[in-house]
């Protein structure tokens, strides 16, 4: 990330890195495959995020 950014703009990327994790495996077993994606997942090409 660029040094010259906001630090409200890189707090909220940092959040969204941290939030575009995968499921955890546990989890899906435990479900059944229920819950193979995560509803909040992001492609970072195709959703921008809000500024």
């Amino acid at each position: 990330m660029a040094r010259n950014r906001n630090l409200p703009r890189k707090l909220r990327y940092a959040k969204e890195m941290k939030r575009n994790n995968p499921v955890p495996s546990w989890c899906v077993i435990r479900t059944n495959r229920r819950f193979r994606n995560h509803p909040k997942r992001r492609k970072w090409r195709t959703t921008r995020i809000k500024r």
